[in-house]
Parts: C-alpha cells; structure tokens; sequence
C-alpha cells in the first residue's frame, strides 16, 4: 500500500508498531516515540487508522493492519531495511564471485585473467562501497530520527 504522506512523527509511530509485532496502546506509543501527551499521540494513530494501515483492537490497542511504503524501505519482517542495501549484497556476491575466479586462475597454469576482467572487478569493488555506504547512511538516518526523539 502506497502512503504519499507518512513521514515525521506519523512514520515513527507507524514504526514503532511494526518493530513492536504485538497489540500496543496510546501510552506505549507515547512511551516509544517519547511524545508529549497521549492525545498527540491518539492523533497520529487516527491518521495511520484512517490511512488503513492499523486498527484497534476490543482492547483499545493497535495493531499492524497494512504494510505502508516507505520511500526508500523495505519491510522484512520487523526491519526496515533500505533498499540500497539489496543492491550493495548483489554486488558483495558478484565481487565474491569474481576474487573466487581471480584465485582460481593463479591455480591454472594456461589461464590469464585480462586486464578488462580486473577493471570490472575493481569497478564491481567501488559500487559495492558505495551502496553499502549509501545504504548504512539512510539506515542511520531513519534511526537517528528515533533517537531524537527519545
């Protein structure tokens, strides 16, 4: 389910009920997300129920009901997890598996490795780092903005 308008304090609500798993009420969101009242907090969860993504329960908890995209996230589990970091573990096998031909051919005595081959290695190098750099900035971020809230 596609949310244009999760971000801020909604979104942080929203995550703290995803991360949770289990029924939480208006105070332990409030605890969570260190808001400054229950009733700021019974005001994002209207807007995530009203959004679809949760409900409340005969107890007057909430629970998870849709799974909300984040932009630039994906929910695996309890985790989001940015989506560069997909890429970065692509890229970790492919380098992976280029060291194992590289190792393989010293082994070999008719097979050469071309200079093309190491070129692509070094470059398949440079965007594994980059993705994982990219990936581990954006992670830090949406847990900062927790954080600071606390």
């Amino acid at each position: 389910m596609a949310v244009d308008k999760l971000e801020g304090t909604t979104l942080n609500v929203y995550l703290c009920i995803a991360r949770a798993g289990e029924p939480v009420g208006v105070r332990d969101v409030t605890r969570s997300v260190a808001l400054s009242s229950t009733s700021v907090a019974y005001h994002h969860l209207q807007k995530l129920e009203d959004l679809g993504l949760i409900e409340k329960n005969s107890y007057s908890q909430y629970i998870l009901k849709g799974k909300a995209s984040v932009e630039g996230y994906l929910l695996i589990g309890k985790n989001f997890v940015p989506r560069l970091m997909l890429y970065a573990s692509f890229f970790v096998g492919l380098f992976v598996a280029e060291i194992i031909v590289i190792l393989f051919s010293m082994g070999v005595e008719n097979l050469v490795i071309e200079t093309n081959f190491l070129l692509l290695t070094v470059l398949t190098f440079v965007a594994m780092l980059l993705f994982i750099k990219e990936g581990l900035w954006l992670h830090r971020k949406l847990n900062s903005k927790r954080a600071d809230r606390k």
